[in-house]
């Protein structure tokens, strides 16, 4: 038996979030086409008849600007320090320069894989070339080339894994797919959609608090604070005549329904807190408290 923390590191929308799906299949983590999706460290677990795979999802490395990001990347440093394997994913499209400095700048001190994600979407001299540039690189213990997204060579990575985990019992049990309560992912649900329907700093700028989650016989009612930081904000996401709010609801409602299979009672409410991002209360009342 193999059992071990193997923790998914890389830039924003390098793909860390759809291969985490495409392990546990099942959408655990929120995922969007804009940078900076993933906010919190989302642990799944993969289970097999002699392993057990402790994946952890963590925010995209980024230089941070504000205390939210500084708690991003406490996130991904605390990740590493009790991980046993590190999956470095990379985009095969980004610059290999700045990937080789992100990665270096870590300082693993534990079994890394090279992951060159979206094999899918570049020619094979580019996956070529990439493979060369990084299979000396200290860091680099082996190189495994996918696309998360189609689940192609998810297989491969997967008997990579499971091959530097350490021997050992599960450390969780067979039937749990993670440890995470359930109203911490119907707030991620709603803010994904909130990625979906709005553009430049909004998403950025807004988060989700589950400010009731109750099941009932027939359904699960669902209360949600969407925080932001300016009354201008709240105005774009109530729309006119609370159109935009109404049409959030309904997207997220469906999406509620389809991942926890019950009808969905959901009452969503907009409230300003002035710089949210950078105030440490706040922060810690909306679950930023890595």
């Amino acid at each position: 038996m193999r059992s071990g923390f193997v923790n998914i590191i890389g830039k924003p929308n390098a793909g860390k979030s759809t291969l985490l799906n495409a392990f546990i299949g099942e959408k655990l983590a929120i995922v969007s086409s804009k940078v900076q999706t993933t906010r919190h460290r989302i642990r799944a677990f993969l289970n097999g008849p002699d392993f057990q795979i402790v994946f952890s999802d963590t925010p995209g490395v980024i230089e941070p600007k504000y205390k939210l990001h500084e708690k991003m990347m406490h996130a991904v440093k605390s990740s590493m320090e009790d991980a046993d394997v590190c999956l470095l994913v990379a985009d095969l499209r980004d610059d290999l320069l700045e990937l080789d400095n992100i990665f270096s700048s870590l300082k693993i001190k534990t079994n890394a894989i090279l992951v060159l994600n979206k094999c899918d979407m570049v020619k094979k001299d580019r996956i070529e070339m990439a493979e060369a540039y990084f299979k000396d690189k200290p860091y680099c213990k082996k190189i495994v080339t996918i696309s998360a997204a189609s689940k192609l060579h998810i297989d491969q990575l997967q008997n990579a894994i499971i091959d530097m985990l350490p021997e050992g019992e599960p450390f969780y049990d067979q039937d749990d797919l993670t440890d995470l309560p359930t109203r911490f992912f119907a707030g991620e649900l709603i803010r994904e959609k909130i990625f979906e329907l709005f553009d430049e700093e909004i998403p950025y700028q807004t988060t989700v608090m589950i400010s009731a989650f109750e099941e009932k016989t027939t359904l699960i009612k669902i209360a949600a604070e969407i925080i932001v930081q300016r009354e201008s904000q709240k105005a774009i996401i109530l729309g006119t005549g609370g159109a935009m709010i109404k049409k959030l609801g309904t997207l997220s409602r469906q999406s509620l329904e389809s991942f926890l299979d019950s009808k969905i009672f959901l009452e969503l409410h907009v409230k300003v807190r002035n710089n949210w991002r950078n105030n440490e209360l706040y922060l810690n009342e909306y679950g930023y408290n890595a």
